[in-house]
């Protein structure tokens, strides 16, 4: 018997009297708690204003939201509107499933409005907030490791996960299913070093318009790519692949074409204020 498999929880929710308190949420919010903290530091040491993150988070994050849950619902609709399934679920995504790839793309849309707010370009706001997102998701994935899902094959390696059969009604484990590879802990990991890899490759050349974030984006489908992979959970597939490899593929395409064609002097983080009038001594406000 190995004894060194790592560890699942066995419970997914707790009770807070009246308010149910699920580990998938704790973790989502816990990451975007820390992409905003590490963004603010990122982007005033680029010149931005502090705050500015904060202020823009507010429209990024519920745009990101939807759009982690639209992607997911999209590209697996059988599992909401299939026969025996009920659509309201598609709702619930306290229960799990949301897709990076809907997050980034429709939270840039939410950020964008925040920023245009502002009179700022994206670019260069992207550039600042790349690690933080890609340590967000790295507490994200904790929170698969509370739901016990998004595993790979079975595996007897020392670093096998032990994944339980969690009731839906309880919120809590009735049975050992079996022990898996971790693709969570892979992922996890891979995000980490996504962030660090950025940062690194920022500070050392300079990264601007987009390049930090596009490299972000290279790095982190480049990961994803073989992790998606290794995973047994339910896809969708296209051509013998899971749909999220070519989701993967095309997306590492296109960041990679930003990354080799936008090249240039690093622009400023935010618009410089107007100067004061000579005759009335005011300035107008930004748009």
């Amino acid at each position: 018997m190995n004894l060194a498999y790592l560890p699942s929880p066995t419970r997914t929710v707790w009770q807070l009297g009246p308010i149910p308190v699920r580990a998938y949420a704790l973790c989502i919010v816990a990451g975007a708690i820390l992409a905003v903290v590490i963004g603010e530091r990122r982007w005033a040491a680029r010149g931005g204003e502090r705050g500015t993150v904060s202020d823009v988070a507010v429209w990024a994050i519920p745009f990101g939201l939807v759009g982690a849950r639209l992607y997911h619902v999209l590209t697996d609709p059988e599992l909401y509107f299939g026969a025996g399934r009920d659509p309201i679920d598609a709702l619930k995504i306290w229960d799990g499933g949301l897709g990076i790839w809907g997050a980034v793309a429709l939270g840039a849309v939410g950020a964008w409005i925040g920023l245009r707010r502002r009179g700022i370009g994206l670019a260069s706001f992207a550039d600042a907030v790349a690690p933080g997102i890609a340590i967000a998701q790295a507490v994200g994935r904790i929170g698969n490791w509370f739901n016990n899902e998004l595993y790979g094959n079975a595996t007897t390696l020392p670093w096998g996960l032990t994944i339980h059969d969690i009731n839906p009604s309880t919120h809590t484990a009735t049975a050992v299913i079996g022990h898996f590879q971790p693709t969570f802990l892979y992922e996890l990991l891979w995000d980490l070093g996504t962030a660090v890899i950025v940062i690194v490759a920022d500070r050392r050349f300079g990264l601007d318009r987009g390049r930090a974030f596009a490299l972000y984006v290279m790095t982190y489908t480049a990961g994803r790519a073989w992790i998606e992979y290794l995973r047994v959970d339910h896809a969708n597939h296209l051509l013998g692949l899971r749909l999220n490899d070519w989701t993967a593929l095309i997306v590492f395409l296109l960041a990679l074409t930003y990354f080799l064609t936008h090249r240039g002097r690093r622009a400023a983080a935010a618009e410089a204020p107007p100067e004061k009038s000579a005759v009335t001594g005011a300035g107008s406000g930004a748009a």
